[in-house]
């Protein structure tokens, strides 16, 4: 067929095909079958399958679903607004024009240029409690006599990855907050300083208002990633001890490949990920009020 014979619309649906086909077998698929798999009794090393309807659904919503999510916010709360603070404050002391802020720019970049695996592993052999950086400063200092497992008890667990995260994700939030805070244009700084306005009173009423919308969507996306974030807090803890950062990522994972039961790690998956789909809406819906 001639494409001069097809309409605009026609030669577009032609064209849209390829990735139509693509996403329809690496995607949706995949996505559907999964789906499905949590109304049935399945098992990873046995073959066949029994449906069970909602059943696998009310074992998840009546076992560990709770603290599961309630673990997962600790986490995602905490490794979202602690590097944020740290990103904005290190964005306004690099945008204020002291000397070597190039360079420190360049430094500050480096946690998030190393893949996560390496940067957990990292981090878990300075929490070590047998020989690790940590343990090792802190005693040195007279903080503290004897080591400290900062991995084998729930509070400090939950800080050790949060933290690890940190250090990982501020370089991502430094830069966006940075390239935002540039675009505010210098006149608008230098009209309030005429008007009287101190430091603080300027950061109020100028900077604040104007990195409103960048700081907003900083933390929604990074919001996002980290209710699902798996490699730091497996790597570190595994979601010990006791499950106390056993996240939804990490409970799907044990529950399919240590449990070997797909029918409870979809149902647990499906409504984690509904959860997901609620802070994407919320994310587009931000987005095309952020466009209009």
């Amino acid at each position: 067929m001639n494409a001069r014979k097809l309409s605009d619309g026609q030669f577009a649906w032609l064209l849209m095909i390829p990735g139509l086909a693509l996403f329809l077998a690496i995607i949706a698929y995949p996505l559907v079958a999964a789906l499905v798999t949590g109304f049935f009794e399945q098992s990873l090393v046995r073959p066949g399958r029994a449906f069970v309807g909602l059943a696998n659904f009310a074992d998840v919503l009546g076992g560990d679903f709770w603290p599961v999510l309630r673990n997962t916010l600790v986490f995602t709360i905490g490794a979202t607004l602690i590097p944020f603070v740290v990103g904005y404050a290190l964005t306004l002391a690099l945008n204020s024009g002291i000397r070597g802020s190039g360079f420190l720019r360049g430094l500050f970049l480096f946690p998030w240029v190393i893949p996560g695996v390496v940067v957990s592993f990292l981090w878990l052999w300075i929490f070590n409690a047998n020989y690790g950086v940590l343990n090792g400063v802190l005693m040195q200092a007279g903080f503290i006599e004897t080591t400290v497992s900062w991995l084998g008890q729930p509070v400090t667990a939950m800080i050790a990855v949060i933290v690890t995260k940190t250090w990982a994700s501020f370089p991502w939030m430094m830069v966006m907050l940075l390239a935002g805070l540039q675009t505010m244009p210098k006149e608008l700084h230098e009209a309030a300083s005429v008007d009287g306005a101190g430091a603080v009173r300027r950061f109020r009423s100028v900077t604040l208002p104007h990195m409103k919308g960048i700081a907003g969507i900083v933390l929604l996306l990074e919001f996002i990633w980290n209710f699902q974030h798996f490699d730091t807090i497996y790597v570190l803890t595994g979601g010990g001890p006791a499950g106390s950062t056993k996240t939804f990522a990490v409970a799907v994972y044990d529950t399919a490949f240590k449990g070997f039961d797909l029918g409870h790690a979809t149902a647990l998956g499906g409504l984690w990920m509904l959860l997901l789909l609620v802070l994407v809406a919320f994310y587009l819906r931000r987005e095309t009020k952020e466009s209009s």
